[in-house]
């Protein structure tokens, strides 16, 4: 049987794998100048391979349509993507938050072994190829696609098609959304677009030049919660780390918090108007009585000093400065001159460092795309389209999105393997 796979990131690679593990002939057409360009970024070009909590547990950590990978999850899992690489002289090692990276910490390795196992199993690779249009024949089953390989148009004759071009993150690496258009005109709908996993921007005064004064500032250790003001409701809260960028917040924990925000109802009017807020806890291990304690026993310490030179034991240099601004504590002021009330504003502004968010960062700045081909229209133990015979999809095309932690590359590791069954 003749299977075409349209676009060559972790998801067609492996549907091209399990397509020609079963006796398939599998042609991958690719418009970037290699397979895996997108895998390459991910965990920083470390490559966060997969998780290592169990398979079962994994559709918690899927806000977006999780129950849909079920089957997939079945087919193909974490312990097996770990397997396959270690087969290919790939061995893996497990971080905080049970992510799995290469050994090497290289993210090229991991692509160079999915691309040997592609060549062992003689699929044959299109690359600079743009895909068009998949054919049809009269009874709406697939029978080809036509495609432009270097400005020269032709047409592939497939028996089967699978549809992975990824989301509309990082165009660069080739996800520019043409998958939508393509399974749009064969009468499939697309649910809202949306960044997912994506840095957030804040409110344009004071929030931003704290975020500036502390750009480039990584947090290990911290508790963060969204709130929206309107309802005094939490949105959403983690416990991890988390970076201030010269237009606002980022890190792991702030990644998987938008994940839950897109899903908030209202959030983009919310954000307008100044009704999202991030808490920070900097001092989580603390209760207030406890940091207390422990800021009378180094102003104990420190008792003859300026206040602006007695927070160095306590908290990051950088964020020293914008400490002090918040607490309204004169930073000239004698440590033994401080007030039971000042201190207590202190402790506040440890305890619930408020910033304002005023919204999400472009699409072509988040790691994966929220919405895609509508799973009604999908069977979720084939990936077979429930509209056209012969057509499949897999990976980030899909509406299915999770958060950070190597859930989102074994969706598509899943999803792909699954199609290429």
């Amino acid at each position: 049987m003749k299977v075409v796979v349209i676009g060559g990131g972790p998801a067609g690679m492996l549907a091209a794998i399990s397509s020609a593990q079963n006796g398939n002939d599998v042609t991958i057409l690719e418009k970037m100048n290699m397979l895996g360009k997108k895998l390459l970024i991910t965990g920083k070009g470390r490559c966060n391979i997969t998780s290592s909590i169990p398979i079962e547990d994994f559709i918690k950590n899927i806000p977006g349509n999780g129950m849909f990978m079920y089957s997939c999850f079945n087919n193909f899992n974490n312990v097996d993507i770990i397997k396959m690489l270690e087969k290919e002289g790939v061995k893996t090692k497990v971080e905080r938050g049970n992510r799995v990276f290469p050994v090497t910490d290289s993210s090229q390795d991991v692509q160079k072994a999915l691309i040997r196992i592609i060549n062992k199993l003689n699929v044959k690779i299109i690359l600079n190829t743009k895909v068009e249009e998949i054919l049809l024949k009269e009874n709406k089953e697939v029978c080809g696609v036509k495609a432009i390989t270097n400005g020269k148009e032709n047409t592939i004759l497939a028996d089967k098609v699978i549809l992975a071009t990824g989301g509309k993150s990082y165009p660069g690496t080739g996800s520019t959304g043409d998958g939508y258009k393509i399974a749009q005109n064969l009468g499939h709908s697309i649910t809202k677009i949306k960044p997912s996993l994506v840095p957030l921007s804040v409110n344009k005064e004071k929030s931003l030049e704290i975020c500036k004064k502390m750009q480039g500032l990584s947090l290990k250790n911290v508790h963060i919660y969204f709130k929206d003001k309107t309802n005094n409701k939490i949105i959403y809260e983690d416990f991890g780390e988390m970076i201030f960028t010269n237009f606002g917040v980022s890190g792991p924990i702030i990644l998987s918090g938008t994940a839950h925000l897109l899903r908030y109802k209202n959030i983009e009017n919310l954000m307008k108007s100044g009704d999202v807020v991030l808490l920070i806890d900097l001092k989580p291990a603390l209760s207030e009585e406890k940091l207390n304690e422990r800021i009378l026993r180094d102003f104990d310490k420190e008792k003859n000093k300026a206040f602006k030179n007695s927070l160095e034991d306590l908290l990051p240099k950088k964020m020293i400065p914008v400490i002090i601004k918040l607490s309204e504590i004169q930073p000239d002021k004698k440590v033994n001159e401080i007030t039971k009330k000042e201190r207590l504003k202190l402790i506040e502004v440890m305890k619930k460092l408020e910033i304002v968010i005023q919204g999400f960062r472009p699409i072509e700045e988040a790691i994966i795309t929220s919405g895609g081909i509508n799973i009604k229209e999908i069977n979720p133990k084939t990936m077979e389209s429930k509209l056209i015979k012969g057509l499949y999809f897999a990976g980030e095309i899909i509406d299915v999105d999770a958060y950070t932690g190597g859930f989102n590359l074994q969706i598509a590791y899943s999803t792909g393997y699954t199609a290429g069954l």
